[in-house]
């Protein structure tokens, strides 16, 4: 088997082996999971809502699945993609709530609003790394329980006369669109999936076609072989981290602009930003896998809603699946090994 083909089929086997292992433990449990997987499915793709739903909660499994990917090729670790959200969230709402422009200046500027608070809350752990060699996850961890905090301040402090919850955000700053709500029965479904995709083309673009997606990726392999080649490893260290915390400044802008429409007091983690380092390991921290991978998730999450209307399943099983796919991607190493041994059995 070819390693090209050996990369693909890790993931596909994962993920079969998770679902397996899901429906044994509903069997176990004493539910049936042919009647789980079929309420799931119907959740899924059921009906124009269910599908409009699930497009909008891939959305920004995208977009934190390519924040965390990107940083990955790049040689770091950006275990801080749920506080850049959290930022970049609140960033797009402030800028929806507090301005008054045409929609074509007031949309695109909420968008990057989030974008850039996104990409300064990563450019912290980024500067960090560079100068003073501080390893990125310690720093990206605790600046998610900042960003948790500090906007909880500022949405009742700073954005609302002391309520929970911030106004709702100007129609001309809205994701939101009369065309989608047509087409999906009044789902949640918005813009932002393009967006979503045209992201993950740019990161494509920039790893595969660019100068300096070939210094990302360098610096990344081997820092000191790069600076021998002329390379400015403190200035493409802060960069990737720029660029993946701009990604998931994006998925916050699109929660906020899109799906909620306002931003509120939290009393924990959204889960969207760790989500997404399962959705770029599951994607091989590819663009286009990372495309898929969100896709399967996000599905997932969705399609789990209906499980205990139509078949009585607790939805937390699927959270069980989702687990077991990232222990079966995690131990990818043995899923080789097994292939392998297959192919060479087949050979002879």
């Amino acid at each position: 088997m070819s390693r090209k083909l050996l990369n693909i089929s890790i993931p596909v086997i994962s993920v079969l082996l998770g679902l397996l292992a899901g429906a044994v433990i509903m069997l176990v449990s004493g539910y049936d999971p042919i009647q789980g997987y079929s309420a799931m499915l119907s959740g899924i793709f059921g009906d124009e809502y269910y599908l409009g739903e699930t497009v909008r909660q891939i959305t920004p499994y995208i977009l934190a699945g390519l924040a965390v990917a990107f940083a990955f090729r790049t040689g770091l670790f950006n275990i801080g993609v749920e506080g850049q959200l959290i930022v970049g969230w609140i960033a797009a709402v402030w800028v929806g709530t507090e301005f008054d422009f045409p929609k074509v200046i007031h949309l695109p500027l909420a968008v990057l609003a989030g974008a850039a608070a996104g990409a300064f809350w990563a450019f912290i752990p980024g500067l960090l790394k560079a100068k003073y060699r501080v390893h990125e996850v310690i720093v990206t961890i605790m600046l998610n329980y900042t960003a948790l905090h500090v906007t909880n301040y500022l949405i009742v402090n700073v954005l609302s006369d002391k309520q929970d919850k911030t106004e709702n955000i100007a129609e001309t700053a809205s994701l939101r669109s009369v065309l989608f709500e047509n087409l999906t029965d009044l789902s949640r479904m918005h813009w932002g999936i393009i967006i979503a995709l045209i992201c993950a083309i740019f990161m494509w673009f920039i790893l595969e076609k660019t100068t300096t997606g070939f210094e990302l990726k360098a610096v990344g392999f081997n820092q000191h072989a790069s600076e021998y080649a002329g390379m400015s490893v403190k200035r493409n260290i802060i960069l990737s981290m720029v660029i993946s915390g701009a990604f998931a400044g994006l998925a916050g802008a699109m929660e906020g602009l899109g799906t909620f429409g306002y931003a509120a007091i939290k009393g924990g983690f959204t889960g969207v930003g760790f989500d997404g380092i399962a959705v770029a390991l599951l994607g091989g921290n590819a663009a286009i896998g990372v495309v898929l991978a969100a896709a399967l998730f996000g599905g997932l999450k969705n399609g789990a809603l209906n499980m205990p209307l139509e078949a009585g399943v607790p939805n937390e099983i699927v959270d069980i699946v989702i687990a077991l796919i990232i222990f079966f991607v995690a131990s990818s190493y043995f899923i080789r090994w097994i292939i392998s041994r297959l192919s060479k059995k087949g050979a002879k």
